[in-house]
């Protein structure tokens, strides 16, 4: 539950009067168990997911993929490798983040997948070994194969950003009956009006309407909110981009083309998405806005590195037990998120009691973030420890010892 620094991001021990010692022994030793594998961390994150969206979602449960590179530079881990350049070293992370379609709030990771040099390890499939490692798309194929098979109270929709902009892939997923979100490029062509337009023309076509007031660059500005019907009927080219093979032709996929724009109050364009789908009877401001939650995959990340768990100054030695460090702090943040979501009394007493815990300063009529709130339930959670190790008198005497160096300042 610790909120770490960047130099000082091992294991914590609750203060208790047991050694530090000993609970960083316990540790490794629960990491290096033969018997905790990644499936078995994961179940307690996908009894959430299961949870969450029978409470918190109302038609579907938007599930996001994305990728995130793990630096290290530590000379203790042996199968770190260069992912795009001999000085990106590290491990590749893929994760998926169920998000309320109703809130937009996360609610839990329900598979993660860390590729190393050695191969993948995954929260799902076979793994009492590395797996050989995919392309990113062929690795979130059979992620959401995965996850449709688990049964969740609510449809899943895939999320993914222009990366998922593979007709390829779109077909398998549309085949086997999976719903998905994907952002497109402008230029491939797809079928409107009974003829092939690049994408970024047919947007052009379309009449919008003013849907929603959004943030943009810090301004408020409107969203502006467009669709067709469209048919992608293209070949598939070949995943590597100097291959030689032929593009491989396939069955017509019918979707709906969502173009969402934020306009100045001159009309200029200041950004624009490009949004394809085979979701059908909700409307194109809903799509939009599910798009825009995509965002908390990218919070989920930041939580677990920069703003939270440290992930990149862990020093395990293995992508093995990095991966399973980093599903119990997957549950941390879990937590974190239903205080969050929580909508009592009590919940908001709650929050408000670590913030102010944390010692972390809000923005301006923002009452709480996620990093405060762990960084806060750490600090609850070692108070109610010490509570519970120590006596009254004992620290009563604790308390007079300090203050013969601090004055009255206790």
């Amino acid at each position: 539950m610790n909120s770490s620094e960047p130099l000082n991001a091992g294991l914590k021990a609750l203060p208790d009067k047991i050694s530090s010692f000993a609970s960083t022994q316990a540790a490794w030793r629960f990491y290096a168990n033969e018997s905790v594998s990644l499936p078995i961390l994961q179940e307690p994150l996908t009894t959430a997911a299961h949870a969450g969206i029978a409470r918190h979602c109302l038609q579907y449960a938007l599930c996001v993929h994305d990728w995130s590179r793990l630096s290290y530079k530590h000379l203790n881990k042996t199968d770190t490798y260069a992912i795009t350049h001999e000085t990106d070293v590290g491990y590749d992370l893929q994760s998926s983040l169920i998000v309320s379609d109703r809130t937009g709030l996360p609610l839990a990771p329900v598979a993660q997948r860390l590729v190393s040099a050695d191969g993948s390890y995954a929260t799902y499939g076979d793994t009492a070994s590395p797996s050989p490692a995919k392309n990113h798309l062929e690795e979130v194929s059979d992620c959401i194969q995965h996850l449709d098979d688990q049964g969740f109270s609510k449809p899943l929709v895939h999320l993914i950003d222009r990366e998922g902009d593979s007709v390829g892939h779109i077909r398998r997923w549309d085949a086997a009956g999976s719903r998905w979100l994907v952002r497109v490029k402008d230029n491939p062509k797809m079928d409107y009006a009974g003829k092939p337009i690049a994408c970024k023309a047919v947007a052009q076509e379309l009449a919008f309407s003013k849907t929603r007031q959004v943030s943009y660059h810090g301004k408020t500005y409107w969203q502006w909110v467009a669709q067709a019907e469209v048919t992608l009927s293209r070949p598939a080219k070949p995943s590597q981009k100097k291959s030689k093979q032929p593009a491989v032709p396939g069955i017509p996929v019918s979707a709906r083309l969502v173009v969402s724009r934020v306009l100045a109050e001159d009309g200029d364009v200041l950004a624009e998405w490009l949004l394809l789908t085979n979701v059908s009877g909700v409307d194109a401001a809903t799509i939009a806005l599910w798009y825009y939650w995509r965002w908390q995959i990218e919070c989920f990340f930041k939580l677990v590195k920069s703003a939270g768990h440290q992930l990149e100054a862990w020093q395990q030695e293995s992508a093995l037990a990095i991966a399973k460090r980093l599903l119990v702090a997957s549950m941390a943040c879990v937590t974190v998120w239903e205080i969050a979501a929580d909508t009592s009394q009590e919940a908001a007493e709650l929050r408000t009691f670590l913030i102010k815990l944390s010692g972390r300063q809000m923005r301006h009529k923002q009452a709480s973030s996620n990093p405060a709130l762990l960084a806060g339930l750490w600090v609850f959670l070692s108070m109610s420890k010490i509570m519970e190790a120590y006596s009254q008198v004992e620290l009563e005497a604790l308390k007079a010892t300090a203050q013969q160096f601090l004055g009255n300042v206790v």
